[in-house]
């Protein structure tokens, strides 16, 4: 795809002359003659980078640098003539990529300009590279819900929001039943493929609002913001059921039923996290306990009350 060029200055044969080049150097060239008429064509179709001259009539060159680097991401060269009272570090500071002077090598242009280009790349490429580390760093690999790690974080950051609007907040715990036993008779393998469909269905199950995590081996929690533990036993059927429709045939053969203990509970304002996610842990217990493949919610201290304002 060809990379976009606009070419802002308000002399007509500077314009012509420049953008002829780049289209013939293989640019996708266009051009303004004021910085509010490349403002205009931006909104309409941004490009990579801007070539604008300093000295124009009504909002000038760095004006518009300035503008450009705090709304778009948009590098920008800027040009001015060697006599012109502005420096290469004002220019920089405001967020221009380059500084060339008046009148134009066309040729020292088309470097800087592949500089430019070359730099805009790398630094793309480091942001990509830096959220997908950042994506992994709190992701479980094979389910891809979040990991234990960004679940204690963002449950900490969740009590926070829930104790500053007083909001109701949910915690539930689940337990896959005799994961061991599918495992140990039909393989790890198989047992992948468990884990990575009960995330799946997991995820279709929630709100945008709630988070699914993996929280060990063959244990999920979820965190239900603004929901009451009366609430999010609702929620709790919604994954069994999908898990019923969804049976599994490890190695080809008769289908495999798999179920899941869950344990449901709220947030007790002042608490700490480790006794509100043992909490869910004693509820998802109790689950198993009662025959396993059922809701257990388990309310905070009776004198724990958290009411909606």
């Amino acid at each position: 795809m060809q990379q976009r060029v606009l070419v802002v200055d308000d002399d007509q044969a500077i314009r012509d002359s420049m953008t002829e080049f780049l289209g013939l150097s293989g640019f996708h060239a266009e051009m303004a003659a004021s910085a509010e008429e490349a403002l205009e064509l931006i909104s309409r179709q941004p490009v990579d980078v801007i070539i604008t001259d300093i000295m124009m009539e009504g909002m000038n060159g760095l004006e518009l640098t300035d503008r450009v680097k705090k709304e778009y991401d948009i590098d920008v060269i800027v040009m001015t003539g060697y006599s012109d009272d502005y420096s290469y570090e004002e220019a920089v500071r405001i967020g221009a990529s380059d500084f060339v002077f008046k009148p134009i090598r066309f040729e020292e242009l088309l470097l800087r300009l592949k500089r430019v280009l070359k730099e805009r790349s790398l630094t793309r490429e480091r942001r990509e590279m830096m959220a997908k580390l950042e994506k992994l760093a709190i992701t479980d690999g094979l389910t891809k819900l979040y990991n234990s790690r960004y679940f204690y974080a963002q449950l900490k950051i969740e009590i926070d929001r829930s104790l500053r609007y007083h909001h109701p907040l949910a915690l539930m715990l689940l337990d896959i039943d005799f994961f061991k036993d599918y495992n140990d008779t039909y393989g790890h393998l198989e047992g992948d493929k468990v884990l990575i469909r009960i995330g799946e269905i997991i995820r279709s199950s929630l709100r945008n609002m709630d988070s699914a995590y993996r929280y060990g081996g063959e244990e999920f929690t979820i965190i239900l913001p603004e929901t009451s533990a009366e609430e999010a036993v609702r929620v709790a059927p919604r994954i069994q059921a999908g898990l019923k429709a969804s049976p599994f045939t490890p190695g080809g053969g008769p289908p495999v039923h798999i179920t899941m203990s869950i344990g449901v509970t709220q947030y007790c304002p002042q608490e700490d996290i480790s006794s509100f996610v043992q909490r869910a842990d004693r509820a998802m217990y109790m689950s198993k306990e009662n025959g396993r493949n059922r809701i257990s919610s388990l309310p905070a201290d009776a004198d724990c009350t958290f009411t909606r304002p």
